[in-house]
């Protein structure tokens, strides 16, 4: 950047009485910037207004405030600007400013006054009403935050993952009417790994449900797994009501003391492993199904071996585009499945890809609905026209020829 435009965007970014947000993204030719990306505005602490500057790598975010007359400030902001950024976007009250590179590297700025004066929105991150504070000993006990509630830096996008997803399975509970059961609500992990969510998911449900504690069960095929997760259980005094065992998906029915559980949850189960888990949610009758899939190499190995006929031609002689089109046409099919064997099916993103690119979620509530013959021929059509093998409809092939029969003669 031109040491014209840099002191402009410089001194945009250090006017604290003008400045309402800004963004830095994208890199130029031949710079590969630090951060992906990086944001800035004001927000008003206990100690005066600060400028809050939040850079983005690949799976985090690191945020701090900086007092706005500062020399530090303006070394950081001046170092920002010159780290090779291909865009900025500013905006201030009166104007937005944008500054870019061109395809062949010129640099140039441009002005649009506001339709209306904008104010800044200086409130702080840490008003935002969490589903779990950042001081519950859960926190504490997973190494997430310190013993004074001040989440550490390198695990803020699981924070951050962790609060969202209790957002995704709050409204579940009534659509799925399991706030009100007058027993212990029952929930399987089906590969849980360090069971991160698995604890914030029994503490939730503690808290919002304390007549009936809630009864979890989390499972995962690593016995270091197992081990470590029941340590925290010991360490929190709640290894009464969570449990871990170790082995496959596939292998263990997800039961909780031999009961049928009301929710099963599988988040980032690899490939065909979510197949498994969903087959496993489905056949044991629980209610919801909470499940965010990860690594579709199954349905993207079956479209490698299309020739690609007709429409499907142009998607498939891409590598990147296939494998692209074959998550998405994956989940459609699971989500298909599912709906075929009456449950109800929102897919939804429930973190933002900012934090994790494994961001989708399935969420389906058993209703019981029969499928109409109409959503049997979308369905056949899907797995037709893409020559489909779906894991999942192989595993559930006893079920799915049941709800045809059940179709065809209703």
């Amino acid at each position: 950047m031109d040491e014209d435009l840099l002191g402009r965007a410089r001194n945009l970014l250090l006017d604290r009485d003008s400045l309402v947000r800004a963004r830095a993204s994208g890199k130029l030719a031949g710079r590969t910037p630090k951060w992906r990306r990086v944001d800035f505005r004001p927000i008003d602490i206990k100690a005066g207004r600060r400028l809050q500057i939040t850079s983005y790598s690949d799976t985090q975010a690191f945020t701090s405030n900086y007092e706005w007359d500062d020399t530090t400030t303006a070394q950081v902001v001046t170092t920002l600007l010159n780290e090779g950024f291909a865009t900025w976007t500013i905006d201030t009250t009166i104007e937005r400013v944008d500054i870019r590179a061109g395809k062949r590297g010129r640099i140039t700025a441009t002005s649009t006054p506001h339709a209306q004066a904008l104010a800044p929105d200086t409130s702080h991150d840490h008003t935002k009403t969490r589903k779990l504070s950042p001081d519950h000993p859960v926190f504490t006990a997973l190494d997430v935050t310190t013993t004074g509630g001040t989440v550490r830096a390198r695990r803020r996008a699981k924070f951050h993952q962790v609060d969202e997803f209790l957002r995704v399975l709050d409204p579940a509970l009534d659509a799925a009417h399991l706030r009100s059961l007058t027993r212990s609500l029952r929930l399987v992990d089906l590969g849980c790994g360090n069971a991160y969510l698995t604890f914030a998911a029994h503490a939730y449900l503690s808290d919002i449900l304390p007549d009936t504690p809630p009864l979890v069960v989390g499972i995962d095929i690593r016995e270091s797994s197992r081990q470590h997760n029941q340590a925290v259980a010991d360490q929190l005094g709640i290894s009464d009501s969570v449990t871990f065992i170790t082995g496959a998906i596939d292998d263990i029915p997800p039961t909780v003391n031999g009961e049928p559980p009301d929710i099963v949850m599988a988040l980032h189960a690899c490939d065909t492993a979510t197949d498994d888990a969903l087959a496993a949610a489905v056949k044991s009758g629980a209610r919801l199904l909470l499940v965010s899939p990860c690594c579709h190499h199954d349905v993207q190995q079956q479209l490698s071996e299309q020739k690609g006929a007709g429409l499907a031609s142009p998607i498939l002689r891409y590598a990147l585009l296939r494998e692209r089109f074959g998550d998405v046409l994956t989940d459609v099919a699971r989500s298909e499945i599912l709906r075929l064997l009456g449950f109800r099916v929102d897919v939804v993103e429930f973190v933002d890809s900012e934090h994790t690119p494994r961001n989708l979620m399935i969420r389906a509530i058993r209703t019981g609905a029969p499928a109409d013959s109409q959503r049997w021929n979308e369905y056949d059509t899907l797995v037709s026209d893409w020559e489909l093998r779906p894991r999942l409809a192989t595993l559930l092939a006893a079920e799915l020829a049941a709800a045809r029969v059940a179709e065809v003669n209703r």
